[in-house]
């Protein structure tokens, strides 16, 4: 064959997933949070400590993690119980409980000095941006992962919403509860299903992580 007619060589592409676990990302187990959790108040994080434990109780997505306002989660000079915020993906609204671990994290991160005046729960320590990245969460994420030995690629911000709501559906196999604290839209079949809210809410306040 002439070589003219010859098919051009292309180099060879490494794929963008080579060497990484895909898929969905693994829930933290009750011993990863004990130990995250047991670290960051021995190193005495106050900002992390507080950015984990509302993680776990929010279930939020990153995004709307790192985007949370103090005044969402305080008032009247105490951390609220239970709040709700706007989703940004869905632009539904979602509530969530706060427990007590993490109410005193909270009290302790908003009243530490470097808070003060600030309107955003988790600021931005880069110049110019008012809060936390979701990038800057997913590093944070991913340092909380490997400070315990697990395999970084197997988790990820999701992992963190996954984790309480993982050991409500195994403690309780109720799949509406989970789906309820916002893991799929509510809509008219929950009076039909016998759960509503504040029955997820209560059950998710019973998950102590």
């Amino acid at each position: 064959m002439p070589s003219g007619l010859l098919p051009a060589l292309r180099p060879a592409r490494v794929a963008w997933n080579k060497g990484r676990i895909v898929g969905q990302k693994r829930p933290l187990l009750p011993r990863h949070v004990w130990s995250i959790r047991g670290r960051l108040e021995m190193a005495g994080n106050a900002r992390d400590l507080a950015l984990f434990n509302m993680a776990v109780d929010s279930k939020l997505r990153g995004c709307d993690l790192v985007a949370l306002r103090v005044r969402d989660v305080f008032a009247a000079g105490r951390v609220k119980e239970r709040t709700s915020m706007i989703q940004s993906k869905t632009g539904k609204p979602v509530r969530f409980e706060i427990t007590e671990t993490t109410r005193l994290s909270l009290e302790r991160w908003i009243g530490d000095p470097e808070m003060i005046g600030l309107e955003f729960l988790w600021p931005s320590r880069i110049h110019g941006s008012p809060h936390l990245s979701t990038r800057q969460y997913a590093r944070i994420v991913r340092g909380w992962v490997m400070s315990l030995g697990l395999e970084p690629s197997a988790y990820g911000t999701h992992s963190m919403r996954r984790t309480k709501v993982a050991q409500i559906y195994k403690k309780t196999g109720n799949l509406r509860a989970v789906q309820l604290l916002g893991h799929t839209k509510m809509d008219s079949t929950v009076r039909y299903l016998g759960v509503d809210i504040e029955d997820a809410l209560s059950l998710s306040e019973g998950i102590d992580l």
